[in-house]
């Protein structure tokens, strides 16, 4: 089976219920990225966000059952063989996990794994994938990328491996990038590093993105719509400015209570 069209772009989530062991933990998940769309799924620990986008990629854990529909423009993803959804996955939608050092290789240099991408999704020789290589790593601001490609994922600060594992994900130009709480792991300073050269390079490609978070000030940082989850449901759904002036539920009112005041700030409005 072949990919679908680039130009087909939207994601619809529709109904979607995960089941695991019996039990329940995604319960009628709905929403909706249009193309070039930026929305968040934000809730506390347990909430059901990571395991949406989970499902989304088909990556749930063993003896999970999904029902409900998950489209990919005009291709429904949900129950797809795992070596057809192969092809979507770094393709056509890219992801990037809360904590680099578990999603990358230890044994291999960062620009191996880099080049990796490249050569399952587009046929570049290993050469021209490592030259490739070399420009991603340029491209998401590492220092000294001619070197640093030759370096082990241990040898890289915390920041440095979040900034490969975004250029594996984005190498292949996907039309969608799912994050999932990609920058929990780093300090502030670092967060807001990675949180804006994540989001000029969603922007510069016109990707869709869908950001993953329990914060709401990082929320408002990337995202125009916001998607508020507690336990598997969704319990609110608006345009983030909404949800940072008059949340209507009490799950989207603790989150803003609770969110942190450095990357934003009331009357500061969502960038």
């Amino acid at each position: 089976m072949s990919a679908p069209s680039r130009a087909a772009a939207r994601l619809t989530v529709t109904d979607l219920i995960v089941e695991i062991d019996g039990r329940r933990v995604i319960d009628g998940i709905s929403f909706d990225v249009p193309p070039g769309g930026r929305l968040g799924l934000i809730g506390e620990s347990g909430s059901g966000k990571s395991l949406t986008a989970l499902a989304i990629l088909g990556l749930l854990p063993a003896g999970a059952i999904a029902s409900g529909s998950i489209r990919w423009g005009d291709t429904e993803l949900l129950g797809m063989p795992d070596r057809e959804l192969a092809h979507f996955r770094g393709d056509d939608i890219g992801i990037v996990f809360q904590e680099p050092r578990t999603a990358l290789n230890p044994i291999r240099t960062v620009g191996r794994q880099i080049a990796e991408s490249l050569r399952i999704h587009t046929g570049a020789s290993r050469r021209e994938a490592a030259a490739r290589a070399v420009d991603e790593a340029r491209r998401v601001r590492l220092p000294e990328p001619e070197s640093i490609v030759k370096r082990y994922p241990h040898q890289l600060s915390g920041g440095q491996r979040q900034r490969v594992a975004i250029a594996m994900a984005l190498a292949c130009r996907p039309r969608l990038l799912i994050a999932d709480e990609p920058t929990t792991a780093l300090d502030v300073t670092i967060q807001a590093e990675i949180l804006e050269l994540m989001l000029s390079l969603v922007q510069d490609e016109g990707m869709s993105l869908v950001f993953i978070t329990h914060d709401l000030a990082v929320l408002a940082r990337v995202a125009t719509h916001g998607v508020v989850l507690e336990h598997g449901r969704v319990v609110e759904s608006a345009p983030v400015s909404t949800l940072l002036s008059t949340p209507t539920s009490p799950i989207t009112q603790g989150l803003l209570r609770d969110a942190t005041t450095t990357l934003w700030r009331p009357g500061g409005g969502t960038r």
